[in-house]
Order: structure tokens, then C-alpha cells, then sequence
């Protein structure tokens, strides 16, 4: 590989990053858990937009100082859009050839942001093929394969260097309660869950570590069982997290709780924060507020203070035509009301079961 062609690129990834401030952290009060503070941190600010905007930065600096990727490689990447959409992103920061392999049931907007960016857009059939795909597709073009759901865990360092760990207790270190009792992320890859709970045990900190898990995905059971051989069939049903099998970067022994939310929960939620919250976000942040507001309750009938973290990974507007969509909702079977009423007594009286 071209050494000085792989130096420039470090520094335009560097560069990028310089030009980047860090994202909000934005308390979301409860007034019926007075003693238990809960916080979004807003991922939705990176300039493409989500979570997977850090993920993304890592991945291309692991593959450039790895030596895997020149001035002429494609690169190619198995995604359901968000990753797809950063790598496109950092793929034309360095002129290089992008394709995303993707389920077709992916955001319209996620799609069409990927080609903003310079990406190719590749649809399999049915969701959990894209890896298999993708990787055929960089043996065909002699390219580069980013493969986040092996490489997640590795290319971001848990240690700190301004990882979403680090930024999370820098801007909690002037709260009521700065070590969050618990912090809570929904998984995709494995790389987020993994960069937390590793660095909460590196720095000694007593936060534990919790993780949510839509209905078609394997990870809150796989948690539960150890079985590594779990398989679903198609996709979770809440892009960006969930898989219809274990991933490599998913690291079980570094988490402390895994939370099973019904994809009805995750979309009633997003409607709930809209009001409450001011925004609209992913189906993925919703379910990270149906698991976040299980802790507060157990929290309060355990009689403790303290504080929870979770992530606002992406903004609503990529799922105008999907998860705020009424009629997508009727065709495919939410009810979301008896959630969204469950919300509201847990809002407004402090009932959650």
C-alpha cells in the first residue's frame, strides 16, 4: 500500500474529526422519579447524523493503518443504512468507491442519503444476507469488505481517546449523580456495548451496563443462554440494531443486563418522547426509553437515587414514511395505544407494571 497516500488519509479523517464538536448530553426530567435522572445522549448531531457516524471513522482508520485499503479500493459495506450512510460519508472524504449491501426494506431516506454521499446501493431479498453478499461483492472487485459486525468491537478504543464512554462521564462529571447507575444501548453490531462495558470496568466504575433487544434478533437471548448457534428469520424490525444471528462484536461477558421490547413499544415510545421531548427520533432510541424506564421503575422500588444514560441514536426524519407513518403501522400490524398509555401513567404517576 501507498504509505504516504495512507498518511494523508489519517489526516483527513483527523482533520474531520477536529472540525466535529462532541454531541449533547439532554436530561429528560420525570416528574414522578424526582430521585432518578435520565439522560439522552444525542447522537443524532454527528454530520451524518446518527450513532454510527464514531463507529464509521473507526472502522476507516483500523483498515487504513492495517494496510487493507488504497487509493483504488472499493470499499463495501453490509449494512441496514445509518453505517451505510457514515461510510459513504468518509468513503468520499478519501475518493474512494462506496457500496452499501442492504435489505430492501431499508429507510427511502437512508437510501437516498447514501447516494448524496457518492454510495452505490446493492438490495438482497431478505434481511441477514447482506454480509454474505458483501463479501462475495469485495472478492468480485478485489476491494475491501469494512465488515462492522466483526470489526465494531475492535476499531474503537474502549480506553478512551474521546470514545461515546468517555464523552458520556466527562459531561456527567457536574450532574446530581455523575456515575450513572446504569447505562443502556440498544445493539446492532456490538461495537457500542462493548466500547461501555469495557471502559466502565477500566476506569472501576460501579455503572452497570444493560442492552435492549427487538423482538426478531438473537442478543437478549443469547445473553441469556450462551448459545452461539441462534438464528432468526429476516430482519429485527427496528433498523440500525438487532441481528438474526450472533455477531462477532457482540461481547455478552462486559453487559449486565440484557432487556427483551416488543417493536410496538419501540415505535409508541418514539411518539410518546416527540411530545415530551421535543424531537423526533429512531425506532432504536425508543426502544432504548422502553428498557431506560424499567430501570427507573426497579430503581424506585428498590428505593434508590441515581442516574441512567441511554442514546438518542438517530433523528426521526429518516422514518417519516415508516415508524410515523399511520397507515405503514396499520399495514403491518402495531397497535401502538396500549403503550402509549402505558407511557403516560409511567409519566404521570410513576406506574410502570
Amino acid at each position: 500500500m501507498d504509505r504516504n497516500w495512507t498518511k494523508l488519509s489519517v489526516e483527513k479523517l483527523e482533520a474531520d474529526f477536529q472540525r466535529s464538536s462532541d454531541t449533547h448530553l439532554i436530561p429528560l426530567p420525570l416528574p414522578t422519579f424526582p430521585d432518578i435522572h435520565l439522560y439522552f445522549k444525542d447522537e443524532s448531531t454527528h454530520p451524518t447524523g446518527s450513532l454510527k457516524h464514531r463507529l464509521a471513522r473507526s472502522l476507516f482508520l483500523y483498515a487504513l493503518v492495517n494496510g487493507w485499503i488504497g487509493p483504488d479500493t472499493a470499499i463495501i459495506e453490509a449494512s441496514s443504512g445509518s453505517t451505510a450512510v457514515s461510510e459513504a460519508y468518509f468513503a468520499r472524504l478519501l475518493n474512494l468507491r462506496f457500496l452499501a449491501v442492504m435489505a430492501k426494506s431499508t429507510s427511502p431516506e437512508k437510501i437516498r442519503r447514501i447516494q448524496r454521499y457518492g454510495g452505490e446501493c446493492i438490495f438482497v431479498e431478505t434481511p441477514g444476507e447482506e454480509r454474505e453478499t458483501a463479501a462475495r461483492l469485495a472478492s468480485d472487485l478485489n476491494g475491501h469488505f469494512m465488515d462492522q459486525f466483526t470489526y465494531a468491537e475492535r476499531a474503537t478504543d474502549w480506553r478512551g481517546n474521546n470514545n461515546i464512554a468517555e464523552s458520556i462521564f466527562h459531561q456527567m462529571e457536574r450532574e446530581p449523580y455523575p456515575i450513572p447507575s446504569w447505562i443502556l444501548c440498544g445493539v446492532g453490531t456490538g461495537g457500542t456495548s462493548a466500547t461501555l462495558g469495557r471502559y466502565v470496568r477500566y476506569r472501576g466504575v460501579s455503572t452497570s451496563i444493560a442492552i435492549v433487544d427487538p423482538e426478531n434478533s438473537v442478543f437478549a437471548e443469547y445473553y441469556r443462554t450462551g448459545n452461539p448457534a441462534l438464528t432468526r428469520q429476516g430482519g429485527s424490525g427496528v433498523e440500525g440494531i438487532g441481528r438474526p444471528r450472533v455477531e462477532p462484536s457482540f461481547m455478552p461477558d462486559v453487559i449486565d443486563r440484557a432487556i427483551s421490547v416488543p417493536n410496538a413499544a419501540s415505535f409508541a415510545a418514539i411518539h410518546f418522547l416527540e411530545e415530551i421531548l421535543g424531537r423526533r427520533c429512531g425506532g432504536s432510541t425508543g426502544t432504548n426509553f422502553f428498557g431506560a424506564c424499567g430501570l427507573v421503575a426497579e430503581m424506585k422500588a428498590q428505593g434508590k437515587s441515581g442516574s441512567i444514560v441511554t442514546l438518542l441514536c438517530d433523528g426521526g426524519d429518516l422514518y417519516s414514511d415508516s415508524y410515523f407513518s399511520k397507515p405503514w403501522l396499520e399495514a403491518n400490524g402495531y397497535d401502538l395505544i396500549p403503550y402509549l398509555l402505558r407511557y403516560q401513567r409511567f409519566y404521570e404517576k410513576g406506574l410502570w407494571n
